[in-house]
């Protein structure tokens, strides 16, 4: 771990525990290096916050909290006239992931939005669209995914599930929130509205970031969300409910050492010592960037296996798989060799820069 990502999580753990920075260390951080590396891991605002604390003002972090303060106040407004559009067309719907946990930080515009997440009755897809495009939005991607991307300028994104899982994700997630009617609780004060418990909630974003770390990796802002979650529930969580739960989720390994480390780095303003696990753990969080890199994916794939397995497996996908990423084949087995052929065909013609990357990564990692 090097000098800027120790001050990184020194400053994050500042900001979301009302710390004050020791002034003589912030004086001796580079500004630059420590800006590129929070603006990767998309946390500028909270160090921004941490920053000012200590009586540091730096023009891009302070342009960077400015943004992401504006774009939380302005995604809140647009959420909740879209909510309220589902509530005239009688349209259920839940609020989901960082729109939920950002209220959980110690100040507005801390916790940085990319995006909002909702979940919605999956039968009016249709009246959903016409709302949304009826509000100014434009389609992104739709219908290609358990998602559908709403686009609006300079800043607005949405994600509207139709499902917190599809069938290309583990079986264990997909089987375990397939209903998941059952799990949800109805708001107060208004007529379509819900919400999970503390406990699922936390569950959910538990099996959110699982399915993001085991294949391109998530970012350190997973791992403070993990954190401030903890912080403010954690004393009234029923945590042998969560376990049994993870266990069924197949997560119950992952969960406890992601929390254990995200108490441990974050607690305090002084970064203890790591066992080689952990250490291990927190730098991919640490490089994977927001969402992760395909770095990340093709060396956990590399694991254990040779170049031609990795080769061999990426082409020959499992016939699940196949049937999602090309429908045509779904339920056809004997179409599944042209499943193949049209895969290749849109790597070579399509994919070039990512075939390209692809290959380096495995030259440079695989045996």
């Amino acid at each position: 771990m090097n000098g800027t990502q120790r001050d990184l999580i020194y400053l994050l753990s500042c900001a979301v525990n009302g710390i004050t920075p020791d002034s003589a260390r912030v004086q001796s951080i580079d500004l630059e290096k420590l800006y590129n590396s929070a603006k990767d891991l998309s946390v500028t605002s909270a160090v921004c916050i941490a920053l000012e604390r200590a009586g540091v003002e730096d023009g891009q972090f302070h342009k960077a909290f400015k943004k992401a303060f504006c774009k939380d106040i302005y995604f809140d407004v647009e959420r909740t006239a879209i909510t309220d559009s589902f509530e005239k067309q009688g349209i259920w719907y839940m609020p989901l992931k960082g729109s939920v946990i950002k209220e959980l930080y110690p100040e507005t515009g801390m916790r940085q939005m990319s995006d909002n997440d909702i979940l919605y009755d999956a039968d009016k897809q249709e009246q959903v669209r016409d709302i949304m495009l009826a509000m100014g939005y434009s389609e992104n991607d739709i219908g290609n995914h358990i998602h559908d991307v709403y686009l609006k300028p300079p800043v607005l994104n949405f994600e509207l599930h139709k499902a917190l899982f599809g069938n290309k994700h583990a079986e264990s997630l997909y089987k375990y929130y397939s209903d998941i009617k059952r799990l949800m609780i109805k708001d107060e004060g208004n007529s379509f509205g819900y919400h999970l418990s503390d406990e699922d909630f936390y569950i959910y974003i538990t099996a959110h970031e699982y399915k993001h770390f085991s294949y391109l990796g998530t970012g350190i802002r997973s791992l403070l969300d993990c954190y401030v979650y903890c912080k403010a529930k954690g004393d009234n969580l029923d945590w042998n409910y969560i376990k049994e739960e993870c266990k069924k989720l197949e997560i119950s390994d992952f969960e406890h050492k992601r929390r254990e480390l995200a108490v441990k780095i974050f607690s305090s303003d002084t970064l203890p010592d790591l066992t080689d696990e952990e250490t291990e753990m927190l730098m991919y969080y640490l490089t994977a960037g927001t969402y992760g890199t395909l770095e990340n994916n093709i060396k956990k794939k590399l694991k254990g296996n040779s170049k031609l397995s990795f080769w061999l497996k990426s082409i020959f996908i499992p016939g699940s798989k196949m049937a999602v990423l090309v429908p045509f084949t779904a339920g056809r087995p004997l179409l599944y060799p042209l499943g193949v052929i049209w895969r290749c065909f849109q790597v070579l013609f399509f994919k070039r820069d990512k075939l390209r990357r692809t290959i380096k990564i495995v030259k440079k990692f695989g045996k």
